[in-house]
């Protein structure tokens, strides 16, 4: 199952007119800053609309302009990771996670496997002050994939990380995303996340793609300056 759209929009001064298709996988969203990433994202959501287009999961039709489709946000079922993680800071990790489970008229069993599956039980009482920055990628994460969406959208997953925790939440973020085999969009600005994290990546620039392929596809072939230059930022990292 893929997540595929071919929208567009104008939002303030950016025109953003995107194709995007994860391919079953993760696809990892890059470029300059600006360039309308967080944007899109809104864009999947819902939240800010789509002026035409198309945009499906699997057999599931979420927009469609021309059929006069537009599912709500709240219909979509897309689980969204922002930067900050928006945990609710009243509440603990337990109540997190059961605030989205109980929006999405779930069962309350949900909370304790996701508990379970991310190894939070012994955090379960904590509130997020109290919770290192992998502590709470782990309960964002645990809380957007508790309502079981069709898709997940994670923006800047690992920014918010000091560099101890880096590496060993990224190894933790890749490997989630492909036990899940949930069709993924992960922005980052850092190349070396991007290149563990995805199996594809589309370049965003100025609203607009300006290449999609493989790691290997971008670093063989550049088609920009900026994919040029963040192809050799990750050489001189690893």
């Amino acid at each position: 199952m893929s997540l595929v759209g071919s929208l567009a929009a104008r939002v303030g001064a950016l025109a953003i007119e995107v194709e995007l298709d994860t391919a079953g996988g993760t696809l990892v969203l890059i470029g300059p800053n600006g360039a309308g990433k967080t944007t899109l994202l809104s864009m999947l959501l819902g939240v800010i609309p789509a002026e035409r287009g198309r945009l499906t999961i699997g057999e599931t039709v979420l927009f469609d302009s021309d059929r006069g489709v537009d599912l709500p946000v709240e219909l979509r079922r897309i689980g969204y990771v922002p930067q900050d993680y928006a945990l609710f800071p009243h509440l603990t990790v337990r109540e997190n996670l059961a605030f989205a489970v109980q929006s999405a008229r779930a069962e309350a069993q949900r909370v304790e496997q996701a508990l379970r599956d991310f190894g939070l039980e012994s955090l379960a009482g904590r509130l997020p002050q109290a919770l290192s920055g992998g502590e709470k990628q782990r309960v964002a994460l645990a809380r957007a994939l508790s309502v079981e969406p069709r898709a997940l959208l994670l923006d800047e997953p690992l920014a918010a990380l000091d560099v101890p925790a880096h590496s060993e939440v990224r190894a933790f973020l890749a490997q989630t995303l492909c036990a899940r085999a949930l069709p993924s969009i992960v922005v980052t600005h850092d190349p070396v996340d991007a290149r563990a994290l995805g199996q594809r990546l589309a370049v965003l620039e100025s609203g607009k793609v300006s290449q999609q392929g493989t790691w290997a596809e971008l670093a063989a072939s550049p088609k920009t300056r900026f994919v040029e230059q963040f192809v050799a930022a990750a050489a001189g990292r690893v």
